[in-house]
């Protein structure tokens, strides 16, 4: 027989009507950034419950079970573009949307919220779909609130306000340059501003995203329904095969983007290396070679301790958590926290920030210390490693907790129930 925390979840069987239900992503990256894996298993989820889903994305486009449908909204996809200036062909200059989006990124602008919506609205009014749900995954676009007036039954997902992203940002840059350049990158903020205060149906993911965007976005909190996020503990699972490496911290963190506060652990790592001399640092996550993390880790002359992984399957990362002593989750700020959700699904344990919603996840199954504290990485990440007992019952206590409370099964229900609510009229606006 199966140990409790190996078994397969239970899916739960649909006792009223099936759903149809409808997914937006304006992109979907399947290898990073959160919004991509939960377009990815949310939809899966919703299936194996019996539910009808399609995925409608642009580029990148998601990675989904065979029994959802993608159905693609292409834009200009510029940032795999080699050369932004020459990815306008003439046949562009006839679509306002391609001429806007292809602008506004030479201006450095990120337009791909506003130009989904627009192609969204094109889609829905030529092929006039029949959804009971449409529910958007954080474009916060005027083309979701335009078919909202159009009477398409429309949710929204705010994981967490990028206002957050942008103070951050800010609070990071050394120059006026700079500074001007971040500012423009978040011009979108705007439309999200404008948008995020007329639509009926929000949901977001933690108590403390529902605190923070309801103060940067000025509106209620009662407003905003709460359904955590699931990780997926069927693939997100202890490995016992594989043999720790007793000196291997793991971290999944964006390289240059302050908002996830690598830079402090690679700190925390440097302050322990003549007392820990196999030490190393396995990040999930692409280097820059020209950017500031790059230089710092030469600075620290760590290059042979730090090495980065991207591109990876699922089961792949499942295999580094594996490999991996303990995970450290150095967010200044995390909506959610699917990182330290993944490690402790893993049975791995967690060190993490108390940045944003992470102490709701973590809970007491894992150490949690301040944010943008090197010193305190360092002294948790040391206690880890020099304590045996602590480390098997974090493992132990971080696996049982993502089973009880946040797994997909578990999300998905809940989001299922809030989806007959807003289609049944009892969700308060």
């Amino acid at each position: 027989m199966l140990a409790a925390d190996q078994r397969p979840p239970v899916l739960r069987v649909v006792k009223e009507p099936r759903l149809k239900i409808c997914l937006l992503g304006y992109r979907s990256n399947p290898y990073s950034g959160g919004q991509g894996i939960y377009i990815k298993f949310l939809s899966k989820a919703l299936v194996d419950a019996g539910h009808s889903v399609d995925v409608i994305s642009g580029e990148p486009y998601p990675e989904l079970d065979e029994r959802v449908r993608l159905i693609k909204l292409p834009g200009l996809n510029l940032f795999e573009a080699d050369n932004h200036i020459t990815a306008l062909l003439p046949k562009h200059l006839l679509s306002y949307t391609d001429f806007f989006e292809w602008f506004s990124m030479l201006t450095g602008g990120f337009p791909e919220p506003y130009t989904f919506g627009r192609r969204l609205v094109q889609y829905f009014k030529r092929h006039q779909p029949d959804y009971d749900i449409v529910h958007d995954n954080q474009s916060l676009c005027y083309g979701t609130l335009q078919l909202q007036k159009m009477d398409v039954p429309v949710i929204t997902t705010i994981h967490h306000p990028i206002t957050s992203d942008l103070r951050i940002a800010l609070q990071s840059a050394d120059t006026w340059k700079l500074r001007l350049l971040i500012k423009r990158w978040h011009s979108f903020l705007k439309m999200q501003k404008k948008v995020v205060r007329q639509l009926d149906n929000l949901v977001t993911v933690s108590r403390a995203s529902r605190q923070d965007i309801a103060t940067d976005f000025g509106i209620s909190e009662t407003k905003l329904n709460i359904v955590h996020n699931g990780i997926d503990t069927g693939m997100f699972r202890p490995i016992p095969s594989i043999e720790p490496d007793e000196f291997n911290v793991m971290a999944t963190a964006s390289a240059d983007v302050p908002l996830k506060g690598l830079d402090y652990l690679i700190r925390a790592i440097s302050i322990l290396t003549d007392e820990i001399p196999e030490l190393k640092l396995t990040v999930l996550g692409k280097l820059k070679e020209d950017g500031t993390t790059a230089k710092l880790i030469k600075e620290l002359g760590l290059e042979s301790r730090i090495h980065f992984h991207s591109g990876l399957s699922s089961q792949e990362v499942a295999e580094l958590y594996a490999n991996a002593s303990c995970a450290v989750v150095p967010s200044i700020y995390e909506g959610f926290g699917l990182p330290a959700g993944e490690a402790m699904a893993c049975g791995v344990p967690v060190i993490s920030t108390n940045g944003g919603a992470l102490p709701e996840v973590v809970g007491d199954a894992g150490i949690t210390v301040p944010t943008r504290d090197h010193l305190a990485l360092a002294d948790a990440i040391r206690t880890l490693l020099t304590d045996s007992n602590l480390k098997h019952s974090l493992a132990a206590k971080g696996r049982a907790r993502i089973l009880d409370l946040f797994s997909w099964e578990v999300a998905s229900g809940d989001m299922v129930q809030l989806y007959r609510d807003v289609i049944s009229g009892k969700v308060n606006n």
